[in-house]
């Protein structure tokens, strides 16, 4: 699954409807937090998705995109181990 989620992306892979939606709400918190609003979390709940699980992906998400701009942000080099982008 990881290695088609990396060459395909989240929209082609085989996920379920509800995988699907969460993976649109990290898309959009990733490119455009400022366009965030409540409407992002009710469809998460209408995907069956608890608010407990919208509350633990959502610091999931947050951390990865925090983390990831301070690496940028000091010009950290990716481990050796990761293959180039």
């Amino acid at each position: 699954m990881a290695d088609h989620l990396e060459s395909q992306g989240w929209r082609e892979a085989p996920l379920s409807e509800a995988e699907k939606a969460f993976c649109a709400y990290a898309d959009k918190l990733t490119r455009q937090p400022e366009s965030m609003s409540s409407a992002d979390v009710e469809a998460l709940r209408a995907a069956g998705w608890s608010d407990r699980q919208i509350h633990d992906g959502c610091q999931v998400i947050a951390y990865f995109n925090y983390i990831n701009r301070i690496a940028d942000g000091l010009g950290v080099d990716p481990e050796t181990w990761l293959p180039p982008n």
